[in-house]
């Protein structure tokens, strides 16, 4: 698709996250289009993968949930499109949705909106403040169970919102182009004793409350239990994310790390460079979140890496997981359930999890690329335009 027009995509920063990646992988799209991708952010990790993709990163505190920055923001932004020439603008945050919805109705430039969550609208402040992301021409989401928690919540008209899937690199993600070597200086990169202990079960996601760190680590208390008793339950359970600002959360986890006595099979090893390595290390991944997951990118990135995956049986896990197929569904928070579906694993011949792997790899390739969703997106953008003339 030729795509010859200057967007401007606006995100608060550029570290980890599915928003982030999605801002990255839209970038190249553009400018593999014949396009000029803009991105308004506070910076970030990926400011020089987006600058390599040759997009351009323009600095501004789009961060800040302040009033009076939002405003400013808004004339940042003005001028920016105006200076730029740019078409549309595409915003993927609440607070930069402000600015971006004042500079679009300054300038007439068309604005879309993607939600990367479903945000909770507690009472009606915290509902008029996320109402940013549903005041555009056309609000993307990135699941099924998103599209539906935002038509519930704010009745947005059909023929305004589209579905796109948040999208997976299938050939970052592919584990035919793993080198050995790159697990190897991950792992000695780790500092942890990870290697060869037993089943490997990873949980990548930054250390947040809601992830289901907690739950992991009763699971693996219950499986530390039951190999004393004499059955085989033998794991390595490595949590790969970083703390992100949220250290106390992270003493948190390391106090109830040695209070159920797994300090030797629970190892968090911080932010990782090289993910898909990180997956190939693992025999097995899980997202045990106690709060649903608006698409739940774990789940698909492993499925790319043929890793079975256990995930709580909610959100956009009901859509990337099929249960008993491409992993194991269990009940939201229930560490007795995640052990249990841990050790079904563990038990399994490695050819018949290699089975339920090869089928992620096969649902990811066909539902998921990144590919797709950067073509529909450009498709949304394309279509706006349009109908601008």
């Amino acid at each position: 698709m030729r795509f010859d027009q200057t967007i401007l995509q606006v995100i608060p920063r550029l570290d980890s996250g599915g928003a982030e990646r999605s801002t990255l992988e839209i970038a190249a799209a553009i400018v593999q289009a014949g396009g000029v991708a803009l991105v308004a952010s506070s910076g970030g990790r990926l400011e020089t993968d987006i600058q390599k993709a040759g997009g351009e990163i323009v600095k501004m505190p789009v961060h800040s949930k302040n009033p009076a920055v939002v405003w400013s923001n808004a004339d940042r932004l003005a001028k920016l499109i105006r200076n730029r020439g740019v078409n549309l603008i595409h915003a993927r945050s609440r607070a930069p949705a402000w600015s971006a919805l004042m500079a679009a109705r300054r300038t007439g430039a068309p604005f879309v909106t993607t939600f990367h969550g479903a945000h909770k609208a507690v009472g009606p402040i915290k509902r008029w403040y996320n109402s940013s992301l549903v005041r555009s021409d056309c609000v993307i989401a990135n699941s099924h169970y998103t599209a539906g928690q935002v038509a519930e919540v704010y009745k947005v008209p059909p023929a305004r919102m589209r579905v796109i899937p948040r999208g997976v690199d299938l050939d970052l993600f592919d584990p035919a182009r793993v080198a050995p070597s790159r697990v190897e200086e991950l792992v000695e990169s780790w500092g942890a004793p990870v290697e060869n202990v037993g089943l490997k079960v990873l949980l990548p996601g930054r250390l947040t409350s809601w992830k289901g760190h907690e739950v992991a680590i009763d699971a693996a208390a219950t499986l530390k239990t039951k190999a004393g008793s004499g059955k085989e339950a033998g794991l390595t359970l490595v949590f790969c994310g970083g703390a992100q600002d949220n250290s106390d959360y992270e003493k948190v986890l390391r106090a109830k790390i040695d209070e159920r006595g797994v300090r030797e099979m629970v190892h968090m090893v911080g932010d990782c460079a090289d993910m898909p390595a990180a997956y190939c290390w693992s025999d097995i991944v899980i997202s045990p979140s106690i709060r649903p997951e608006a698409f739940g990118r774990v789940a698909v990135e492993a499925g790319a890496m043929g890793k079975p995956v256990v995930a709580a049986a909610h959100g956009g896990a009901l859509e990337t997981v099929v249960d008993q197929e491409s992993g194991f569904l269990v009940k939201p928070g229930d560490a007795g359930a995640l052990a249990a579906a841990i050790e079904r694993l563990a038990a399994m011949p490695a050819e018949e999890r290699a089975i339920i792997g090869e089928n992620g790899r096969a649902r990811a390739s066909s539902l998921y690329s990144a590919s797709a969703m950067c073509e529909a997106t450009l498709r949304v953008y394309k279509d706006l335009l349009s109908v601008r003339g």
